[in-house]
């Protein structure tokens, strides 16, 4: 070989080195380039009770523009389905496994007696299941979560027990997004971890939406040139109330509310049929019973109403903006081409006061500590720290659109959510939608699986683990099928004693009164998104069939209904239930009558 040629191929091998460190210096080809052979990183983005409607590219005139990003790079999914409730939304997350197995067959919170002591009731993700961060760092993944755990607390239990090489985590279901401060003399302080210690105090300027962005992004940068891919679970806080944000988020949609609940429903919806996100004929779900139309209240009511969901708004536009930050970082960095996002909600909106709930009566310690510890309650003070705002069900209603209910219950609204899907697993046309998938959180598990090269174990701590209930996306994600699952398949759901089952297009629901009717109802979701057509007298088979299918699921996963509910006496707390109709009764919405003009006229002396 000759000096001239030997100096060509030094440089063609230096050109190729500095391609590979370097990939963000050389042109757009070449993240490309670099990434490939590569297995992409994953980033599942968690909203916090974020709704089905909440993200502009679902309907919200609430402004999303990183994540609407994603939906135009990736593919949107309508019928995509969780739990009623956060922490066995995370479970079947990170498991796989149907909640009633892991460890969630009811939240730690509301463990009623008859559950106590029952193996898949512990109330914390429990050890006989293999987690999706283990399974992926023993396959050569980093792991990195930051945010909201809700699944444990014990040192055997926490995100750096279960998987997760660098965490940031709060481990309580909620809290300040200031500082530490949490709702009850029971619980005065959250518990927070990083990196498996528990922490005395917060960072500096401790922000959670801010904070949870930042660590996650360290924890990228510290490892990014060893070449192994990343998992991120990103588990935000946000926007689970109490509705805490910087002063400069606060009045980006002043006034935009005081039209009420109602018109904000029909302007969504009617956004969405435009989208192609629902179909034309679409009906919005009946107003819960115990509403007032909003057009019937006065201006200030209806303006501090209006206030709390400005308040909601630029919750979610704050998170945005942080998700927004990640994007940037790895589109920097040269990773955002090989990356996998997964974003949605954990359950649907929040229509219950759960401070109200959490702090009791007058008279109770907790009540006490509550009315000491949040006593910001002025209207101007909202957002700010030792302030509690949510904003209730009227507006979880319009985060649901068009969807019957919210979360806690098994209605649509209480388990549908939005679902956004890009990166190098798909390969739909970008800014597509899925509308026919039935896909589910548990389905996460095995997708991931297969994208890593991974395999789910045969044994768990020495024992056989719960199967795997979800299905793989690859092929749908891919474009080769329109659903993991047949017409035969079917889900089921058991959550404070609510329960569910949907098998096609049918969904068979029994809930407690007064958000059900303690009766088995049948709904046809093709033609009834809303849930406001019983069907069950008509078609009494597919109730019987329905029915065995829900028998099945019972007894495969050891489902112990509980001895007591959260529904306990809310019958007698509400008004009783009778359907909304538009404009009844006329008395209140009649006007008063002017006579013609030319038919006025003094009295008579």
């Amino acid at each position: 070989m000759n000096k001239t040629t030997s100096l060509i191929g030094r440089c063609l091998l230096l050109a190729a080195v500095a391609a590979m460190v370097a990939p963000g210096t050389t042109g757009a080809a070449s993240p490309e380039a670099g990434n490939k052979g590569r297995r992409p990183n994953i980033v599942i983005l968690l909203g916090d009770d974020l709704g089905f409607s909440d993200m502009g590219c679902f309907g919200s005139e609430i402004k999303t523009p990183n994540l609407d990003s994603l939906a135009k790079a990736g593919v949107r999914c309508t019928q995509f389905y969780t739990s009623a409730s956060c922490s066995p939304t995370r479970s079947m997350l990170l498991s796989g496994t149907d909640t009633h197995l892991n460890g969630m067959g009811n939240m730690n919170e509301m463990t009623a007696p008859n559950q106590r002591g029952v193996a898949g009731y512990e109330g914390y993700l429990n050890n006989r299941v293999a987690t999706l961060p283990q399974l992926l760092k023993d396959s050569g993944y980093h792991t990195y979560m930051a945010g909201k755990w809700h699944m444990g607390k014990q040192p055997d239990q926490i995100p750096a027990a279960r998987g997760f090489e660098r965490d940031f985590a709060l481990l309580d279901g909620a809290g300040s997004y200031w500082d530490m401060l949490n709702f009850s003399a029971n619980t005065p302080k959250s518990t927070f971890t990083e990196d498996g210690r528990y922490l005395k105090s917060l960072p500096k300027d401790y922000y959670a939406t801010k904070t949870y962005t930042d660590k996650l992004i360290g924890y990228i940068e510290s490892n990014r040139g060893d070449g192994k891919p990343f998992f991120a679970y990103v588990a935000h806080q946000a926007p689970h109330d109490p509705y805490h944000l910087p002063r400069e988020w606060r009045n980006r949609h002043v006034g935009e509310y005081d039209k009420g609940w109602d018109a904000v429903r029909k302007e969504r919806l009617q956004r969405q049929i435009e989208m192609g996100l629902v179909p034309k004929e679409t009906e919005l779900a009946e107003r819960m019973w115990f509403l007032p139309d909003s057009t019937t209240l006065a201006p200030a009511p209806r303006a501090v109403m209006g206030r709390k969901m400005e308040l909601y708004a630029g919750l979610v536009e704050n998170m945005d903006y942080h998700i927004g930050r990640l994007i940037d970082y790895l589109k920097k960095i040269g990773e955002y081409d090989n990356t996998i996002f997964i974003v949605f909600g954990d359950n649907g909106a929040e229509g219950t006061d759960l401070f109200a709930q959490i702090v009791g009566s007058a008279g109770s310690a907790n009540f006490l500590y509550a009315a000491i510890g949040w006593s910001q309650t002025d209207f101007n003070a909202w957002g700010d720290p030792h302030s509690y705002v949510g904003y209730g069900p009227m507006w979880a209603q319009v985060s649901m659109t068009p969807f019957s209910q919210y979360k806690g219950n098994l209605a649509e609204g209480g388990i549908r959510n939005g679902l956004i899907v890009s990166g190098p697993i798909v390969k739909r046309a970008k800014g597509s939608i899925n509308s026919a998938g039935y896909m589910h959180v548990a389905d996460i598990m095995p997708t991931l699986l297969e994208v890593a090269g991974a395999s789910y174990p045969k044994t768990v701590n020495g024992q056989e683990p719960p199967p795997l209930i979800g299905k793989s996306w690859v092929k749908t994600l891919a474009g080769e099928e329109e659903s993991p699952r047949s017409g035969q398949d079917h889900m089921a759901w058991e959550i404070f004693g609510n329960r569910a089952v949907r098998q096609g297009d049918w969904k068979l629901r029994w809930q407690y009164k007064p958000y059900g009717t303690e009766e088995w109802e049948l709904f046809n979701l093709a033609t009834d998104l809303a849930e406001r057509h019983d069907l069950a007298a008509q078609h009494p088979e597919k109730v019987k069939a329905l029915l065995a299918l829900w028998d099945d699921y019972v007894r495969a996963n050891h489902v112990v209904l509980p001895s007591r509910v959260i529904w306990e006496q809310q019958a007698k707390r509400l008004p009783d239930r009778y359907p909304v109709v538009d404009g009844f009764p006329p008395l209140v919405y009649q006007k008063m009558y002017i006579p013609p003009a030319d038919m006025m006229a003094d009295p008579k002396p």
